[in-house]
């Protein structure tokens, strides 16, 4: 049954370092509440109380905007395969834009990625884990290469070109904190 907890311990971590997709979950005071999968090599464990996710570029930046405003975070990770296990993160969280000076600090954490947005630093608040007897099993056949072709052909200037376009914004109108002038 589930349980709580205020830090990571040694088994959350493994069972985080093995998953090969999360999900991450925020709202903004009034509007559209965002979910999302992600994937790919982009989530490390700093210590038992943080972690690390680089986002890379999408049709949308809802997590920073919502970040921007709140800071509320959900990160939920499920076994898909072995012993059925849901858990989620909970916490509060500060995106590191390419302009910000932390940005070299954290992003050497992450294999270089085409498309690279930002790094969303989770201060975790709170951990439940619950059984997870309910999600089916998955068999994990690849990493899609799409999106990571898809920047890579954009360049540094398509992409900027990109996030101004779609992703200085939220659905709800608010400012993503993209861009330095925002």
């Amino acid at each position: 049954m589930g349980q709580l907890s205020s830090h990571l311990s040694a088994a959350n971590v493994a069972f985080i370092q093995h998953q090969q997709i999360f999900f991450v979950a925020t709202a903004p005071e009034s509007g559209h509440i965002n979910l999302s999968p992600k994937g790919m090599d982009t989530l490390r464990v700093l210590d038992p109380q943080r972690v690390a996710w680089l986002n890379l570029t999408g049709s949308g930046n809802e997590t920073a905007a919502h970040v921007l405003e709140n800071g509320r975070i959900t990160l939920m990770f499920c076994a898909f395969e072995g012993k059925p296990l849901i858990l989620r993160l909970y916490g509060t969280a500060r995106a590191i834009h390419r302009h910000d000076p932390e940005w070299n600090t954290f992003i050497g954490l992450f294999p270089p990625l085409p498309g690279a947005r930002q790094i969303f630093l989770v201060e975790i608040e709170g951990i439940q884990s619950s059984c997870g007897m309910g999600v089916p099993l998955y068999q994990h056949v690849g990493d899609r290469d799409q999106l990571l072709e898809w920047a890579d052909k954009k360049g540094a200037q398509g992409l900027s070109a990109y996030w101004q376009q779609k992703n200085t914004a939220s659905l709800d109108g608010n400012p993503t904190g993209i861009f330095p002038t925002e």
